[in-house]
């Protein structure tokens, strides 16, 4: 009655108080619209409290800032209970495999971290896995190639017949070395066994020291062959067979996940353009490929090459 009375005699107040409610529930309803654009797995954070991202490794390593800038996001995200690492990937780069590993590495003492291999995740791809406290592959994955490669273009009789001569002034004697328009010379091989050796090695003990093996078990694994997820697992180089789903139980289970299973959170592509696709670093990985360039230490699988 009172209620009733009070919209008889203030009808401007009630109605600015109906109005005030309204607006207040539009607002509210347009915020969380807002906040599911930009991170479309609110609305399921909000009501589980908890979720596992998923970064995806895929194609050849050739520039890491996405992965890196992925995994310090759910490094950092409270709502992100454990991380998932889907690679896909025949390596890349020296440098590119090796920072991912480290950014894993720093990801997995914060939280747990487990890296699923899809179809293939040989040299680099299997280097950056190591990173994780648990690796799961497919009985049919192709992984390992625990082995480096650099590749120099030697075009001097193609050279020789467009007429084409490079004069170099250097200021040292292996300053061009690797130059396209000669052979290399015994010395300048070495030169480059070297540090192809060198590299070698760092991979041999990051996979030691990640698996828990001894070095001499890991050399002679280390000349390059792959392995199937079944032959992996028998040697020691991987911890589970499973897929995706497999992989995702299991970070359930290490970061003490009961219940429903979490959401999965992918991260969310902003201010997308042709122009941010073709820019980006998968792209760039691409064109690093395809198109000539320095000279680079590779942790990649690349048969056709060889």
């Amino acid at each position: 009655m009172t209620r009733g009375l009070f919209r008889h005699e203030h009808p401007v107040i009630f109605g600015l108080i109906v109005l005030g409610a309204m607006a207040m529930v539009f607002w509210a309803g347009m915020a969380l619209f807002v906040l599911r654009l930009v991170r479309p797995e609110a609305k399921e954070l909000f009501n589980q409290g908890q979720g596992i991202g998923v970064v995806e490794l895929k194609g050849a390593i050739m520039s890491p800032g996405q992965t890196l800038k992925e995994l310090a996001a759910f490094r950092e995200d409270k709502d992100i209970k454990a991380v998932v690492v889907r690679i896909d990937s025949p390596g890349g780069a020296v440098g590119a495999a090796q920072e991912i590993y480290q950014d894993i590495q720093r990801t997995a003492k914060v939280k747990p971290v487990v890296a699923s291999m899809s179809s293939v995740a040989a040299s680099g791809g299997y280097y950056a896995a190591l990173g994780a406290n648990e690796i799961f592959a497919n009985p049919g994955t192709l992984t390992g190639s625990i082995g480096v490669i650099i590749q120099f273009a030697n075009l001097e009789k193609l050279l020789d017949k467009v007429g084409y001569q490079p004069e170099v002034v250097k200021s040292g004697e292996n300053k061009d070395l690797g130059s396209f328009a000669r052979p290399m010379t015994p010395a300048e091989m070495a030169l480059m066994q070297a540090v192809v050796d060198n590299v070698h090695e760092q991979f041999i003990k990051a996979v030691a020291d990640n698996r828990h093996l001894a070095l001499a078990v890991v050399r002679p694994l280390a000349d390059g062959r792959v392995f199937t997820g079944s032959q992996a697992q028998e040697a020691g180089l991987i911890d589970h067979l499973g897929n995706f789903t497999s992989a995702v139980d299991e970070a359930m289970r290490l970061a003490g996940l009961k219940g429903k299973r979490p959401h999965l959170v992918y991260p969310q592509e902003k201010n997308f353009s042709l122009l941010s696709l073709l820019g980006g670093d998968r792209a760039q990985g691409a064109i690093d490929l395809l198109l000539p360039g320095p000279p680079t230490l590779m942790y990649q699988w690349r048969p056709t090459a060889q």
